[in-house]
């Protein structure tokens, strides 16, 4: 069976350890063992529980209960993301309330999902309004209340005739970020070729929008809320191939794989149009591992495996 961490045993041990003037519990769950502890003017107080099987194992808690179970993810910032959701998480587990994120990106929205699924007693959903959306929120509740999904996210048409001049994704997240609002508030932007884009935003910003933006770039435009049901997407087109390189470097990866000359390649590098597990690359001789996501801005995304 899966290790599991619950909220609800946190809350009886807190309890329990209020005479040591414990002002909150650490908690991670073994299969086995249960171990707390916290240090208390120079000591460390351990409070521990046996499982029916009987086997002896403790995991040690130090600075913060959500340590040991990011303990893994890479990125800084991804880590420190990851310890607010989790903290979150805690919140609305014990309180018996339901919480939502804003829009994650993918490498915090992979991270979190993975977290969340060894707490039992915490239930998380994701949402994005369609199932390939990259930017997708999170909702977290203990699981006797979170029972549906919630109504977190909303969608928007964007119309206008852009036909002669061609916008792109750029150009309507700069359209939509200069009226006002930030970036995790707005989740993807679906392009529709000449008739404009299809956007998912958080519902109190729909009427917002729909008076705010007039306009992208040079073209103007009308905003409407649609179901998302009537959100118009393409599901992606895959294809493999193989190629031999003497390295595993993002330029000769990426060249091979886009055919994109390692010259221009290296420009759209000091551009800020390559992106390695979303995010930016800044040299070329960055080095990849087999299952790294290597996205090229107008050209797809590349996944490399040895």
């Amino acid at each position: 069976m899966a290790a599991a961490t619950s909220f609800g045993t946190a809350c009886i041990l807190r309890r329990a350890a209020q005479a040591f003037a414990i002002s909150h519990s650490h908690i991670f769950n073994t299969n086995a063992t249960f171990s707390f502890q916290r240090k208390l003017s120079s000591q460390i107080l351990s409070v521990s529980t046996s499982s029916a099987s009987g086997v002896s194992q403790a995991v040690q808690a130090s600075n913060g209960e959500v340590d040991v179970l990011v303990k893994g993810v890479g990125e800084r910032n991804v880590t420190k993301e990851v310890k607010h959701i989790l903290e979150m998480a805690r919140r609305a587990s014990l309180k018996r309330e339901t919480l939502h994120t804003d829009f994650l990106t993918p490498p915090v929205l992979k991270e979190s999902m993975l977290v969340l699924e060894k707490l039992a007693d915490v239930k998380a959903i994701s949402q994005g309004g369609y199932p390939q959306a990259e930017r997708c929120r999170i909702s977290v509740g203990h699981p006797e209340e979170l029972t549906s999904d919630p109504d977190v996210i909303s969608a928007l048409s964007i119309k206008g005739n852009f036909q002669f001049e061609p916008c792109s994704h750029g150009d309507f997240l700069g359209s939509i970020l200069g009226t006002g609002i930030v970036r995790e508030k707005l989740g993807d932007i679906i392009l529709q070729g000449e008739q404009g884009a299809q956007i998912i935003v958080v519902p109190e910003l729909v009427e917002f929008l729909m008076s705010t933006l007039v306009k992208v770039r040079n073209v103007p435009v009308t905003c409407t809320k649609i179901p998302l049901i009537s959100l118009d997407y393409e599901p992606p087109r895959t294809k493999s191939f193989k190629t031999i390189e003497a390295s595993l470097r993002v330029d000769a990866l990426a060249s091979a794989g886009f055919k994109i000359s390692r010259s221009k390649l290296v420009n759209m590098i000091s551009n800020g149009d390559v992106r390695v597990n979303w995010n930016p690359v800044t040299t070329k001789g960055t080095t990849l591992k087999s299952g790294d996501i290597i996205s090229v801005s107008g050209k797809g995304r590349l996944k490399p495996f040895r």
